[in-house]
């Protein structure tokens, strides 16, 4: 009878406990750069959801084939609910004449699932969405492009490559957080290479440095060509002969972005193998390290011939917004280079 009452107690006690700390909050659902589009069907199925769809569908730039941006999902006000809103991504939008004179954003973090982020659509007329994004094409896109690559950052800030870390730390004086699976290496002074080496989906990490001598050094053509000396000098070719370089016919996209909020160059396209066959995507972040006066090259690149290769190259991408120069990151002791 004492055994009895001790277990009745203990299963209210966790009853309690379990009141005292809330409901559990479900995680996100869904799959990287997957969303789920709310509104009212009649202007999904007009002008005001096929710019919608348009531009989250739109080809994204510099892939050897064309991969929408995201995969959409639409569901009527009426059936959202549920599991849908689980999903990591959600767009709503709110079609209201009587409430709003212009298009304005509303965004909010987990909502009803962890690691979720909803994006609210707010607007007078489907008129008035159809010229928005006419002016601002790529407002959505960039959002949730955005969030998944915070999302994906935190993930490598959870699991990434200890050997590039301690490689790039010890003989580079950087710090950058790779995918763990990226288990082979080539280290020189200059020029640092490591990969997975996956038969499908492979994906590359270079990172390479060299005197800072002019601001004429961000631009594309002067990094144009650095990357095709410094490639074809370190990545030659499984032929006599053949090396890495970049494909510059149909183009190279080249950006500025702050990150640790200094100038960072982006410069994306398309690699090709001199003498070969391969090819495949690239981007890199170009920085300039003050302290030793050099210029950082971190750059991902991958080959995955025959299926989609949007996830590798944005996951490549991720790890260089976790590239570190002296003064940004700590050493042993607690104390910054």
């Amino acid at each position: 009878m004492k055994q009895i009452a001790y277990s009745l107690f203990f299963v209210m006690a966790c009853l309690l406990s379990s009141c005292k700390s809330g409901p559990v909050t479900p995680k996100a659902t869904g799959f990287a750069y997957e969303i789920v589009v709310v509104m009212d069907e009649s202007d999904w199925k007009g002008a005001a959801g096929e710019a919608i769809n348009d531009e989250l569908t739109a080809p994204i730039p510099y892939l050897p084939q064309p991969e929408p941006c995201m995969r959409v999902t639409y569901a009527p006000p009426v059936h959202f609910n549920g599991l849908l809103t689980y999903v990591r991504n959600i767009l709503i939008v709110d079609i209201d004449p009587t409430v709003y004179t212009k298009v304005s954003f509303n965004s909010e973090a987990n909502r009803w699932a962890s690691n979720q982020w909803i994006l609210t659509m707010k607007a007078p007329s489907a008129e008035a969405i159809t010229e928005y994004i006419a002016q601002n094409p790529t407002t959505l896109t960039d959002f949730f492009s955005n969030k998944e690559i915070d999302r994906a950052v935190a993930t490598l800030d959870d699991a990434y490559s200890t050997l590039v870390k301690e490689k790039l730390r010890a003989n580079h004086d950087l710090d950058m957080n790779a995918p763990e699976s990226m288990a082979f290496y080539k280290d020189t002074t200059d020029f640092f290479w490591a990969t997975n080496n996956a038969n499908t989906g492979r994906m590359d990490l270079v990172v390479y440095t060299f005197p800072y001598e002019s601001k004429n050094t961000f631009t594309p053509e002067y990094l144009i060509a650095k990357r095709d000396s410094v490639m074809k000098a370190n990545m030659p070719g499984a032929f006599p002969g053949s090396y890495m370089a970049t494909e510059t016919r149909l183009g190279v996209g080249y950006s500025a972005i702050t990150v640790q909020g200094k100038y960072c160059g982006v410069m994306r396209g398309l690699w090709k193998m001199v003498g070969d066959m391969m090819g495949g995507p690239f981007v890199s972040h170009i920085r300039l390290d003050e302290k030793n006066q050099r210029v950082v090259v971190a750059e991902g690149f991958v080959y995955a011939p025959e299926t989609s290769k949007r996830n590798f190259i944005r996951r490549m991408e991720a790890s260089l917004f976790t590239l570190r120069l002296p003064g940004e990151f700590e050493v042993e002791g607690n104390e910054e280079k």
